[in-house]
């Protein structure tokens, strides 16, 4: 059976025009993300959001405008559903309390489930880096908005 999986993912970006990443592992496969995750059912787009953030960054976020939606066909890298994304640029509410990474996948401790969260440069930020389509489709347009000339 074939049905739709809506998620919500954040795009939080600092002062210094970096935008947050999470680098997570889940039973052997790594990938790298914007934070967010699944609609859970009966929830709305912006509770939902808040809640992913709490979850995985113990933070609370304003929302602060609708930034893209998957617009073409997303098979789930984890099981047959399609894949609905959508993205919203949020703002913390006051300063993350993270281990914030350098390098990718430098996870604390050990298990199933990993994560960790990085700053990465918008210039800097790779296609190549991100793991899912429609991740990368929001990369390109992350450096469209905001990648600054020059540097």
């Amino acid at each position: 059976m074939s049905y739709f999986n809506v998620r919500i993912y954040g795009l939080l970006i600092n002062q210094h025009n970096e935008v947050l990443v999470s680098d997570e592992q889940e039973y052997g496969f790594r990938f790298s993300k914007f934070p967010g995750g699944g609609l859970e059912f009966g929830e709305g787009l912006i509770d939902g959001l808040k809640r992913e953030f709490v979850e995985e960054c113990n933070a609370e976020v304003d929302v602060i405008s609708h930034f893209y939606t998957t617009d073409f066909f997303e098979k789930s890298s984890f099981n047959d559903s399609q894949v609905i994304s959508v993205y919203y640029l949020v703002k913390e509410k006051s300063p993350l309390k993270l281990a914030f990474k350098t390098k990718i996948f430098d996870f604390d401790g050990e298990g199933e489930i990993l994560q960790s969260f990085r700053w990465v440069k918008i210039n800097d930020l790779s296609i190549d880096s991100i793991t899912f389509k429609t991740d990368k489709t929001v990369v390109t347009l992350l450096k469209e908005k905001f990648a600054v000339n020059g540097k």
